[in-house]
């Protein structure tokens, strides 16, 4: 059987949990962050966990991860 390939682009915006779920970062978090409160930046800051209905396509993108 040959070898999957990774896809690059998901491997780098996602990574998986050792019970197998795949996170993901939160949005608003890129610029524009004096105007938002320390609060607010602090808790878009750990990864969320990925939809059920996403983590499947997820799976076979992120064969080896």
């Amino acid at each position: 059987m040959p070898k999957l390939k990774t896809h690059r682009g998901a491997a780098k915006r996602f990574k998986k949990t050792a019970t197998g779920k795949f996170l993901r970062a939160r949005a608003f978090k890129r610029h524009l962050l004096t105007s938002k409160t320390t609060k607010q930046k602090r808790h878009l800051s750990p990864g969320t966990p990925v939809s059920p209905s996403d983590a499947s396509k997820l799976a076979r993108m992120l064969p080896y991860k």
